[in-house]
């Protein structure tokens, strides 16, 4: 389908598959019209969400090409090895196309998970645009690169009741993530829920903690966030009681995300707040070593 939208019979300010397709070729690119990438045949995923989770990392720059060196494979007729191996490794192609890419769209198809619920959102198209982005150059109004725009569209959604076009909503990523974040993560209603759930709810909780870094990493949070997420998960002492000791790996991690996040730059976090999670770091540290050395 690409490559007969390369070679249709009309001008390239139409067609802007012909027109990137095109720009290749002249560079010698071979397939310049494959536009399906993915993980190498036989593997599977970014690898950022391994990355972000074990924290070996140093700029969010790096995510951006995580993810490029792991979805480099294109994919499609007469790309592999033939024999039922499909896939061909056409870095140069991919690279070319983060270069000209402005927007991301990310649609999500079920009302059940959202951006915030599940790691792979933030470590695929969180990352493809961060890895767009690592290709623009310097704005010189905000002396940074220039932002590749992530939008988000439901496609369970539906027109508002003022909209009589029919048109379906197209949100930005920032505005998506806020939204989740108030009524999941920062709601208390769906806390005490998870709270109840025990382990596996505590697990959640500490999930979406990684998630959320994550997310910092590759868009936006906002500041917001993490306050409340402090002060509803860790600093809440009953809460804090009833998450570490339904999991006190999972309290740990959600105290340890907040630390990294303020780390990183991501979150401006008052010194009296931080005192107070690198105490409850502390604990929740010497509290796992004691239930270890019970079973060592």
């Amino acid at each position: 389908m690409f490559e007969r939208c390369a070679s249709a019979d009309e001008p390239i300010e139409m067609n802007f598959i012909k027109k990137h397709s095109k720009e290749l070729e002249e560079d010698g690119v071979e397939r310049p019209a494959a536009r399906l990438f993915s993980n190498p045949p036989g593997d599977y995923g970014s690898m950022v969400n391994e990355v972000v989770g074990s924290g070996d990392w140093s700029e969010s720059e790096s995510l951006g090409e995580t993810w490029k060196g792991r979805n480099s494979f294109s994919y499609g007729r007469s790309e592999g090895a033939g024999e039922g191996v499909s896939g061909t490794a056409r870095p140069e192609v991919l690279d070319k196309l983060l270069t000209t890419t402005e927007r991301v769209v990310q649609e999500i198809d079920s009302v059940e998970y959202g951006l915030t619920d599940i790691q792979e959102y933030y470590a695929n198209t969180g990352a493809l645009k961060k890895a767009a982005e690592n290709r623009k150059p310097i704005d010189s109004k905000t002396n940074k690169k220039k932002t590749v725009v992530l939008s988000v569209v439901e496609a369970f959604g539906s027109p508002s009741d003022d909209d009589t076009s029919g048109t379906i909503a197209v949100r930005n990523v920032e505005d998506v993530l806020r939204l989740e974040y108030r009524s999941k993560l920062l709601n208390p209603k769906w806390r005490d829920a998870m709270i109840r759930n025990g382990s596996g709810g505590a697990y959640e909780v500490s999930q979406r903690m990684t998630a959320m870094v994550g997310w910092a990493a590759t868009a936006s949070v906002d500041n917001f966030v993490f306050d409340q997420a402090a002060e509803r998960y860790a600093l809440d002492e009953d809460v804090a009681q009833k998450l570490q000791k339904a999991n006190p790996e999972a309290f740990k991690n959600v105290v340890r995300r907040l630390l990294e996040a303020s780390g990183r730059g991501m979150w401006d976090a008052d010194d009296e707040t931080l005192e107070k999670l690198r105490d409850l770091y502390s604990d929740a540290d010497d509290l796992i070593e004691q239930v270890d050395s019970l079973y060592t």
